[in-house]
């Protein structure tokens, strides 16, 4: 035989050993194809999506912190499903414009079988088409508004759920709390016109005062990111209101705070839990913050030893204090986590079945059960700011 005829012979025999190969291992599909991306073993892939840069990169950040923290723990006790987690970041900027390249990025090219984030109402909206059309769910552990897991048609998303409050239930327990507490009952409203977030709860809460026999004195709107709020806050000073309700995000609610007081407005200011940042203080200065309250499904001087034992081991990790958005970033993780378990499976519409049957499943902030419109069953906390710390006031269930 030739050197030509012996190249040609060796050639057909790998030919034929690979197809064997090919044959004997490559006949069983894993079935998270039909979830999204195509597992093919390694670490299971979850995306981590959020507001790391931009107007409200201090709630991604934070909201990350919780999700990497409880990745980490997972992964330090072998992962799920035998296999470890690989988180992949994306920031998409605090634009609902960019969400959706990050959503399309981390699922068509990391590979990721859930996502976890945005954290603001907008950013999920931009991305949900997109996960939704590669069966693969999103957890949104602190997008509040009720549009997020719901059609139209009021018909539930069933690739997307939340976990935490929603809008309508923030504007109530804030309502509630005016009438029944501060037994306030001529309030103005300065909501930010640009966020479906704080448009729904400035409705919600002016719909819940109005019942309670309140009356709304005023109404202004701002933009996000406006720096100047005094022309508009002089308009509400004139209606002599007894509060004023601001569900909105700290930038510029820190900003509308240290102005109200500058121009003469000592009354109570109500909020959201948008509120909740250590910039908050920071901007609008420690005295103007006195007399101030907002809604929050978290206080980090909750007895509850699932809520402490979170806070001691952030503190360790990050060497700073939690927030709500950290503590539900934590629990949205050990949730998704949690589902994939269950399932057995890394397919996105298995994993999704798994989370909206989720009941009573232990995480930082107490039992998580998840209701029919994919969002948790859970209390309102309201705390007050005294010389811009952050204090205990009362539990609202509605």
């Amino acid at each position: 035989m030739n050197t030509s005829k012996k190249a040609m012979a060796a050639f057909c025999a790998a030919v034929l050993m690979s197809t064997m190969l090919t044959g004997c291992g490559g006949g069983k599909k894993n079935d998270s194809a039909k979830g999204g991306a195509k597992d093919a073993g390694g670490d299971i892939v979850i995306g981590a999506h959020f507001e790391l840069t931009g107007n409200v990169a201090n709630y991604g950040k934070s909201t990350y912190n919780g999700v990497q923290m409880a990745v980490d723990e997972i992964n330090a006790k072998g992962g799920v499903l035998g296999r470890k987690i690989k988180l992949v970041q994306g920031d998409n900027k605090s634009e609902p414009a960019e969400a959706g390249n990050i959503a399309t990025k981390l699922i068509t090219k990391d590979k990721a079988v859930v996502l976890i984030g945005p954290a603001t109402s907008g950013c999920v909206a931009a991305a949900s088409p997109i996960a939704t059309s590669h069966k693969v769910p999103i957890m949104a552990p602190v997008a509040t508004a009720p549009m997020i897991t719901l059609e139209k048609d009021g018909k539930v998303k069933p690739f997307i759920f939340r976990a935490c409050f929603i809008d309508p239930f923030q504007g109530k327990v804030m309502a509630t709390f005016a009438d029944k507490s501060l037994h306030i009952k001529n309030i103005a409203i300065f909501f930010d016109s640009s966020s479906d977030y704080s448009k729904g709860l400035s409705d919600v809460f002016a719909q819940t005062m109005e019942k309670a026999g309140g009356k709304i004195v005023a109404k202004e709107a701002f933009l996000a990111k406006d720096v100047d709020f005094k022309s508009a806050l002089t308009k509400i000073k004139a209606t002599n209101p007894e509060a004023i309700f601001v569900p909105a995000y700290y930038e510029e609610v820190s900003k509308i705070i240290k102005q109200a007081r500058e121009v003469g407005l000592t009354c109570p200011i109500l909020g959201s839990d948008g509120w909740d940042s250590p910039k908050l203080a920071e901007i609008a200065g420690k005295e103007a913050l006195n007399n101030t309250y907002f809604c929050n499904a978290y206080s980090a001087q909750d007895k509850d030893p699932n809520v402490q034992n979170f806070i001691k081991a952030y503190k360790a990790k990050f060497n700073a204090e939690p927030d709500n958005f950290s503590i539900h970033g934590y629990d949205g993780a050990l949730v998704v986590i949690e589902a994939i378990k269950r399932a057995g499976s890394t397919d996105g519409t298995k994993i999704a079945d798994e989370i909206a049957k989720m009941k009573d499943f232990q995480v930082a902030t107490g039992k998580f059960t998840v209701d029919k419109d994919h969002n948790p069953v859970s209390g309102g906390i309201i705390i007050e700011l005294k010389n811009g710390v952050q204090t205990f006031k009362e539990k609202i269930n509605l």
